[in-house]
């Protein structure tokens, strides 16, 4: 808790401190990244990163989930080699380029009125639109970048990356740093939990994906470790779990994100509050048991139960479940009224 939940900063000073924000585009009450950020930047309200982005030194990217990340980051993954195109592909990735070169920050909506590519079958076996397609691939390899969003949408631009060739102990260099923004994220990590968001990283290089095994390795010899009841624990270099702090102790209430770095490790989570949460928002409704979106509630250093929040008419709906019983005492009753208060002021509705 003490390491991750942190005494509250700028927006920019978060971002450079976590590196990375997984994002989702589900709102319930609010997008994930919002819900994660509130915790740790002051005064934080929903929309702000999206607002402020253009202003910040960060970029929309894959990194082991899509989210954002820091210049620095984004530059140890660039310039990124996918799976190679077809000569026609190519043409059309080449031509959509050249028009966005020419045309500066675009909708998508824009360049597919120019092209009209018609559709493709994406990930899910669906139908999308063939030029937002293109434009997905050309962002992901860094041709494109994110300039802002509007209503939601990416606007994009063009990016001038001239190609970088790298020794292999430059290569080793890089993906070892990778390594450490992630175990620096999520820590403390078990290594099955390690391993799982090395290999992850495929996603962020997939250029470098014969790297990542002997990475992973690396990171075992490297890396400061213990083994507490059969599992072994990972976390950053230079840090010392045995002053972590008093953050866990506080009187506090926090609904967290699905994503957020506290919840990420369903592994770690099952280990440290006995229960096992699951994010349901994809389960068919009659198979689900905590509900939509719901959002593990923390009560000082244990996570015992979840929230499904909503806004009706102004005002915050807020239906909570626990594992066990509801703490009885009323340092609960206050910590839990005061965040909803917080909830309501990130949300910008009526006490």
């Amino acid at each position: 808790m003490a390491r991750s939940l942190c005494p509250a900063t700028s927006l920019a000073a978060a971002l450079e401190r976590f590196g990375f924000v997984q994002a989702d585009p589900i709102r319930a009450p609010a997008r994930a990244q919002d819900l994660t950020l509130r915790h740790r930047v002051a005064g934080y309200r929903a929309g702000d990163l999206e607002r402020a982005y253009p202003a910040l030194d960060i970029e929309e990217d894959f990194f082991v989930n899509y989210g954002f990340v820091t210049r620095t980051l984004h530059e140890l993954m660039h310039p990124r080699r996918d799976r190679a195109w077809s000569p026609a592909r190519r043409r059309q990735a080449d031509a959509i380029l050249a028009f966005v070169r020419e045309r500066g920050p675009v909708h998508p909506r824009i360049v597919d009125e120019h092209f009209a590519h018609g559709t493709v079958t994406n990930y899910w076996g669906g139908s999308s639109n063939a030029t937002t397609h293109l434009l997905d691939a050309l962002h992901y390899r860094g041709a494109l970048r994110v300039v802002g969003r509007e209503r939601g949408v990416r606007l994009y631009a063009a990016r001038d990356r001239p190609p970088v060739a790298l020794a292999a102990a430059a290569r080793r260099a890089r993906v070892d740093a990778l390594v450490d923004v992630v175990v620096g994220l999520y820590a403390p990590l078990p290594r099955q939990t390690m391993s799982r968001l090395v290999s992850r990283l495929r996603y962020a290089v997939p250029q470098w994906g014969s790297e990542l095994p002997r990475a992973l390795q690396r990171a075992v010899v490297r890396l400061p470790h213990v083994r507490l009841d059969g599992v072994e624990w990972f976390w950053p270099a230079g840090e010392d779990p045995l002053q972590g702090g008093e953050a866990g102790g506080e009187e506090v209430v926090r609904l967290l994100s699905p994503f957020d770095p506290v919840v990420w490790d369903r592994r770690r989570f099952e280990l440290f509050w006995g229960w096992a949460y699951r994010f349901e928002a994809y389960t068919p409704v009659a198979r689900r048991t905590l509900g939509y979106y719901a959002l593990p509630l923390l009560w000082r250093d244990r996570i015992i139960g979840w929230g499904n929040l909503a806004v009706s008419g102004g005002r915050l709906q807020a239906d909570l479940g626990y594992v066990g019983s509801r703490p009885r005492d009323r340092g609960f009753a206050r910590a839990l009224e005061a965040e909803m208060e917080r909830m309501r002021a990130f949300l910008g509705v009526e006490s």
